[in-house]
């Protein structure tokens, strides 16, 4: 008798530009928060934590935020640019990414991290999401514009500059945020004690950087697993494969003027 398929795993990653930075990372199963870290290091670490959450028969999708492909040595991609000019007015445009800014020893970390995902676990890098896809794939995230799509803001949570004090309050109103995706749809449940119990006040330096960076992968994820629930017809596609892609949830028809 074949084996039944399993619930597919969505997998978020706010992948650091530099290897030598930790990243953060989170899975989503069947609607619910099973792990989560904000200090991986290595990709070959990353891809670990990839494979162990993996189903043995089943579809998954690793959302990233983090350039994945950039041909470009210099200037910004195609893919940055076409979403800056949709959601600056969200003060939510992308960084410039180019192989001088991003390349160690020639080699940039995202476009890393695919290859070693396609060769060792067998994905494929995608510039859409298909309808509730039995694949793996591998896509390009960006947190900023997912919130104002998914959490309705107007403009986009600001705890990466600022004062600490000011990175704490926008940071414990993303707890919130997140926590109320308990009731959307798809919902994300699981995250009591990670949204709840924890003080963002009490945090400091690296602690407060790694919260920060395990939130991100959990929108990574949620944003997997929401474009992988209602497909393309719900989504953004900047760029294209070989130039880079990045992938959004499209902005609500009502707002979308």
């Amino acid at each position: 008798m074949a084996k039944k398929t399993e619930e597919p795993v969505f997998i978020g990653i706010d992948l650091a530009w530099k290897a030598s930075n930790p990243s953060g990372c989170a899975v989503i199963r069947e609607e619910r928060l099973v792990a989560q870290s904000g200090a991986l290091g290595s990709n070959s670490e990353i891809i670990a934590f990839v494979a162990e959450h993996l189903p043995q028969k089943g579809g998954a999708v690793v959302a990233v935020d983090a350039p994945l492909r950039v041909p470009n040595q210099t200037g910004t991609r195609p893919c940055d640019a076409a979403l800056s000019a949709d959601w600056r007015r969200f003060h939510a445009g992308a960084l410039p990414a180019n192989r001088e800014r991003l390349a160690e020893g020639g080699i940039v970390r995202g476009e890393a991290l695919v290859a070693g995902l396609v060769q060792d676990l067998r994905f494929a890098e995608a510039t859409t999401i298909p309808r509730r896809s039995q694949a793996r794939l591998v896509c390009e995230v960006f947190p900023h514009p997912a919130h104002i799509s998914l959490f309705g803001l107007e403009r986009i949570l600001k705890y990466k500059r600022g004062g600490v004090a000011e990175r704490r309050a926008e940071l414990a109103r993303y707890q919130q945020l997140l926590r109320g995706l308990r009731k959307a749809s798809p919902s994300l449940k699981g995250t009591k004690q990670l949204l709840t119990g924890v003080d963002v006040a009490e945090l400091r330096g690296r602690g407060l950087k790694a919260y920060e960076d395990t939130l991100d992968a959990i929108t990574c994820a949620y944003v997997a697993s929401y474009l992988w629930a209602y497909g393309p017809k719900a989504a953004i596609t900047y760029g294209s494969l070989v130039e880079g892609s990045i992938l959004v949830p499209a902005l609500p028809k009502k707002r979308d003027s």
